[in-house]
């Protein structure tokens, strides 16, 4: 796929002087195109990620010497001795007033390599986003665990900034985020607002919840779940009466709460299962598409908010079971991933490929298909 010819950069449009990779043209034209990633990598032209797809800029391949220099141009040196030392490092820096961009720096085959994520200046709204409206009512909890989960790249920190600065603006507490690296960042509103980046702040996620838990906060954001430590005591934060939000690569409520209860070891499941029934609010699992005319992308939720019967089943170990109370707790604002998926189809939002690519369950989706094309031909008799 390439970019349309009228409006692509030339080469030139990506070096300085016809020779040099240019950091600042690759990031302009990343912005211009409204690309959700750069990726820089030898032997290829720079490429951006734009609806979904990888086109190229230009056509001349970087070396290794242009990934070096790119690299060098935008990584401070603590981090390029991380590289040099680790094969890679995580950081997010400013790009003007324009946008903030993640970035991975990473050895590949003894080169550099690069890729870089474009972090929009403008918190979005609920509203812009899609979030279901149920979600301000769990951002206005006073305790407890909510998760937000889904594949690399899914939109999980566009959400979760959405929700962050929807409590900045509407409650008056101390919120503390976690994160590797910062990508939004937030003022203060009514909230005293405190961001820790891991690396720059605090060495890794475990010490900085620890310290969290002596900073006197309200509202606690864990960037990412990654290890048995973060997992107890983000639990555990949650129990003693914060509002704590984390992240999973998971997808979907059953999915999410096996993935937990497994990272701890068999003597303790039983334990966590019950720490877990009591704290939880809600698992949101989200994943992005492409709409059908391709002018952008939508988000697809799955809502999982806690009830009495789904805190039994947790409890119990019964996970399977929860697919099928989410299936029937449209009151309480529950929706299945593959219900959500449907509703974008039969609005012609999302193409019927795209809908059954990111199904959970194809054959009871195909059913309801074909129940609904049936339906319709009816109407029209």
């Amino acid at each position: 796929m390439s970019l349309p010819q009228q409006a692509a950069p030339t080469a030139d449009a990506t070096r300085s002087g016809g020779n040099k990779a240019d950091i600042t043209r690759l990031l302009d034209a990343a912005i211009k195109y409204g690309a959700s990633d750069l990726h820089l990598a030898v032997g290829r032209p720079p490429s951006v990620r734009v609806r979904g797809q990888l086109s190229n800029l230009g056509k001349n391949p970087l070396t290794k010497e242009d990934t070096v220099a790119l690299m060098k141009s935008i990584t401070s040196d603590r981090n390029q001795q991380e590289v040099a030392e680790r094969g890679g490092c995580d950081f997010g820096f400013a790009y003007g007033e324009q946008a903030r961009f993640r970035v991975s720096v990473f050895k590949q085959k003894g080169q550099i390599g690069l890729v870089l994520r474009t972090i929009p200046s403008k918190i979005l709204t609920f509203e812009e986003i899609g979030l279901p409206p149920v979600i301000k009512d769990i951002c206005m909890r006073p305790r407890g665990l909510v998760l937000v989960t889904g594949p690399t790249g899914s939109g999980k920190t566009t959400s979760l900034a959405t929700m962050i600065d929807f409590i900045n603006r509407e409650r008056a507490d101390h919120i503390i985020t976690i994160e590797d690296p910062i990508e939004y960042y937030h003022g203060h509103n009514k909230c005293v607002v405190t961001q820790r980046e891991i690396g720059n702040d605090v060495p890794d996620f475990p010490e900085a919840l620890r310290r969290a838990l002596r900073q006197d906060p309200d509202v606690i954001l864990v960037g990412e779940m990654r290890d048995l430590e973060t997992i107890s005591t983000a639990i555990t934060a949650a129990e003693t009466g914060h509002l704590v939000f984390g992240t999973l690569h998971t997808t979907g409520a059953a999915e999410t709460i096996n993935r937990i209860v497994d990272a701890f070891p068999t003597n303790q499941q039983a334990q966590i299962r019950t720490q877990l029934a009591a704290t939880m609010i809600a698992v949101i699992s989200q994943t992005l598409l492409p709409t059908a005319d391709n002018s952008g992308r939508v988000a697809a939720f799955e809502l999982m908010i806690s009830t009495d019967a789904i805190e039994s089943l947790i409890r119990k170990g019964e996970t399977f079971k929860i697919n099928s109370h989410i299936q029937t707790g449209g009151k309480e604002g529950m929706i299945l991933l593959d219900d959500y998926l449907f509703n974008l189809w039969s609005s012609q939002r999302i193409t019927y490929a795209e809908m059954m690519r990111r199904c959970v369950d194809p054959p009871s989706l195909e059913k309801k298909v074909r129940d609904y094309t049936e339906a319709m031909r009816g109407r029209k008799k």
